[in-house]
């Protein structure tokens, strides 16, 4: 339905209006929840990107840390269903479902934000470990008919096997599917290292995003790093498996969601280049050498630096239902599937 303006106002209530928008003030209509001064409802997005960030009641801050470039880059493999597990996934579909909507959402998700950030450069770059080549074509024609800036890199095994070093499993499958993996964590981190600006975001490829995700992260990370004034990590899942245990922690307003700090993640996250630069040693030995959790060292760098988690999820891990490491609460896991059909 049609929203109608409130009456016209005043001449001095237009001049008063006027003399508010020079000085930088927001006026509200209480009545109506109409800003006058925007020309914006309340539930309308009031904060400007790169430049200021409103939360009713809590008021405007300016932001000192735009963000400038989006990379995303994403990690694809379509043969491989679980690295180290049998288990089937959330609906039971082939991997190759999973990966194509994850970089749909992602592609949803850049062209929401697109409408509301007119001065960020967004590319999506996918790092392919032995997809088929029908996954590679699909996966090409997505990203040329989305008109977003793309670039397919396939994943050089041989390149990094003498430096990776992997848990023995008794399992050679296991053991050549996870050297595979952390090959292409490994490439993804060399790869922002020389090609990447300002914000990285390493996505692995089963995990469905919401439309609003990548608005909200931008929002987030300016106004957070903002006010700690510096450089921080956010993944985009409100994981089960940080509810187990009693660990204190802190609540932040973003654009529309609240985020919180953690102490551990997987490894789809959000940081900027300053950031991989400071602790790069710490991730090439992530990457090179396998611990138990894997992201052993990504958990010791947030014990120095604040990495924040949304509630709710901004995205849907598609693991096993059983997996703690999987199903956030309070999404609708169904509906996120389905709008991203192909």
């Amino acid at each position: 339905m049609k929203k109608n303006k409130p009456n016209k106002e005043s001449f001095f209530k237009k001049i008063f209006i006027k003399i508010c928008r020079l000085l930088g003030y927001e006026i509200i209509n209480q009545s109506s929840v109409f800003i006058p001064t925007s020309n914006k409802y309340l539930n309308e997005n009031l904060s400007v990107q790169g430049e200021k960030l409103i939360t009713v009641p809590m008021g405007e801050i300016k932001v000192t840390r735009p963000v400038q470039t989006l990379d995303i880059i994403i990690k694809s493999c379509t043969s491989v269903n679980l690295v180290s597990q049998n288990k089937k996934r959330l609906f039971d579909y082939e991997k190759s479902e999973y990966t194509l909507r994850t970089i749909n959402s992602i592609i949803r998700s850049i062209k929401y934000s697109q409408k509301f950030t007119k001065n960020i450069n967004y590319k999506i770059y996918v790092i392919d470990s032995g997809s088929s080549e029908k996954d590679i074509v699909t996966i090409k024609n997505m990203l040329k008919n989305s008109l977003i800036k793309n670039k397919i890199i396939s994943l050089n095994l041989d390149e990094f096997t003498d430096r990776i070093k992997v848990i023995n499993k008794n399992n050679e499958v296991f053991e050549n599917n996870m050297k595979s993996t952390m090959a292409s964590i490994l490439q993804s981190f060399h790869f922002a290292k020389e090609n990447c600006e300002d914000i990285i975001y390493f996505v692995e490829d089963d995990y469905v995003h919401k439309e609003e995700s990548l608005f909200e992260m931008i929002l987030a990370y300016e106004k957070l790093s903002t006010l700690l004034e510096k450089e921080i990590f956010l993944c985009p899942v409100d994981y089960p498996y940080l509810y187990k245990s009693d660990n204190p922690t802190k609540v932040y307003l973003g654009h529309k969601n609240h985020w919180r700090t953690v102490e551990e993640s997987l490894l789809t996250f959000l940081t900027s280049k300053q950031m991989l630069e400071k602790h790069w040693d710490k991730l090439i030995e992530m990457a090179t050498i396998e611990s138990f959790p894997y992201e052993t060292a990504l958990h010791k760098i947030y014990k120095m630096e604040k990495c924040f988690s949304p509630i709710p999820s901004l995205a849907m891990h598609c693991t096993n239902i059983n997996s703690t490491f999987g199903l956030s609460p309070n999404i609708n896991w169904k509906k996120l599937w389905e709008d991203n059909q192909l």
